[in-house]
């Protein structure tokens, strides 16, 4: 990038959160930055002619050392190979290369709406430090604990967290159970038997139909059932679990005592806990930001709702969000281009006097993608799709790894300007 006129502004962000979210919002204030249009949008973004450069100073602070691609959790706790691609080190995403972007390795334990501070601790030193901003985006989603994404924050012990557990469902000579019959847990389920199609794999669901805590169609939780089994997963419904303990087999290996409250009882090898309420973790900010569950009260252009400090300048992308619809990368990706969009929308504002035209979001329906082996079900307001041709739309061959980092660009930007 060549040097800026000296009349360009400087304008600080600080996104708490390095997924989908806050990748997507940095990534897009570069484009806006350059006079370009978001990388993001099908439209052509009209730039002031008196503003037509921003300079960034970006801070992402980050618990994990680097990109980790959510949605192939299921797949990187079966495949050795494919987790090593599914966490990318930030410095090793040549499309956040820049220098106005600086990543802060740490949790976010504090921030001062008022005046519009955000305090971080150091995940290797624990020392506290104090950032200046501008325009603040809370990106840092739910806490989910294991086995949905895993625990570590850096790579190098995620790939070691990653191999003992792989290693161990290969071994699982009496089998695996998973029990919770959501996403994740379906997901789970059959991307172990699809990898390992020897052991034996037996999800174990509290409910009648599978995905019971969506408001989806049972045209769709009866057909992610359906595919589930075709993929030779065993699925046993109304089970409810009761009890767990481990037992010594008489050739010396260990394995579980599984009990339902039905009386069904269940040995296996490995035993999977996929059921779990994620968390917010946006304890960092004020109360008056905040629901009950720790969801950010939102307006639509994604500024905080009124009753916080500057809110104006605090937006809220992702998870955290308190939204309709369902929790989904595709949301947090939608989110973090909106963030950004209007971001730029209030410098304008700001330095030209023009009126803000912000990206606003509607009511989102609930919708869902799963990708349930060598197939996916797909649904949302038009119905229910599934098949092979479903699975390469919505997740190619790698569960959506190559779909996201394209749309982020984190390989640098490639798309071309749309036409206006």
């Amino acid at each position: 990038m060549g040097s800026s006129p000296p009349n360009v502004p400087t304008i600080r962000v600080f996104i708490a959160g390095g997924s989908y979210a806050g990748l997507s919002a940095a990534a897009n204030l570069l484009d806006l930055g350059q006079g370009l249009s978001p990388r993001m949008s099908n439209e052509k973004y009209s730039h002031h002619p008196d503003l037509p450069r921003v300079n960034w100073d970006i801070t992402i602070a980050s618990e994990r050392d680097g990109y980790y691609h959510v949605i192939g959790s299921p797949l990187a706790l079966a495949d050795a190979e494919y987790a090593k691609r599914n966490w990318i080190k930030f410095q090793d995403l040549p499309g956040l290369h820049d220098p106005q972007i600086k990543f802060v390795h740490g949790s976010v334990s504090s921030v001062d709406c008022e005046a519009k501070t955000a305090t971080t601790i150091d995940n290797a030193t624990q020392l506290a430090t104090t950032h200046e901003y501008d325009y603040f985006v809370a990106a840092t989603g739910l806490r989910r604990v294991w086995p949905v994404v895993p625990q570590s924050l850096t790579r190098k012990q995620y790939i070691l967290e990653t191999e003992e557990h792989i290693h161990a469902v290969a071994n699982a000579q009496h089998g695996v159970v998973v029990v919770g019959g959501g996403a994740v847990g379906i997901e789970m389920a059959a991307e172990l038997k699809m990898v390992m199609p020897g052991i034996k794999v037996t999800l174990a669901h509290s409910q009648e139909k599978l995905l019971s805590s969506e408001s989806l169609s049972d045209e769709c939780k009866d057909k992610a059932m359906e595919l589930l089994q075709q993929g030779g997963v065993e699925v046993l419904m109304n089970h409810r679990l009761a009890t767990t303990k481990q037992v010594e087999t008489s050739d010396g290996s260990s394995k579980y005592e599984i009990e339902f409250t039905n009386g069904h009882k269940l040995l296996a090898s490995e035993f999977i806990m996929a059921v779990s309420k994620s968390q917010s973790t946006a304890t960092y900010l004020p109360s008056s930001a905040l629901d009950e569950e720790g969801y950010v009260h939102i307006r639509a252009n994604a500024t905080f709702s009124p009753g916080t400090p500057n809110a104006d300048f605090h937006l809220c992308a992702g998870d955290l969000t308190k939204w309709s619809g369902i929790k989904r990368c595709g949301w947090a990706l939608h989110c973090g281009h909106f963030a950004a969009h209007n971001i730029h929308q209030l410098v304008l504002q700001k330095y030209t006097g023009q009126e803000p035209k912000f990206a606003e979001f509607d009511e989102v329906a609930p919708m869902i993608g799963l990708a349930i082996g060598k197939t996916a079900v797909a649904s949302g307001p038009e119905g229910t799709v599934f098949g092979e041709d479903i699975m390469k739309a919505y997740f190619k061959d790698d569960l959506g790894f190559t779909i996201c980092w394209d749309w982020m660009g984190l390989a640098g930007r490639k798309r071309e300007e749309p036409s206006a």
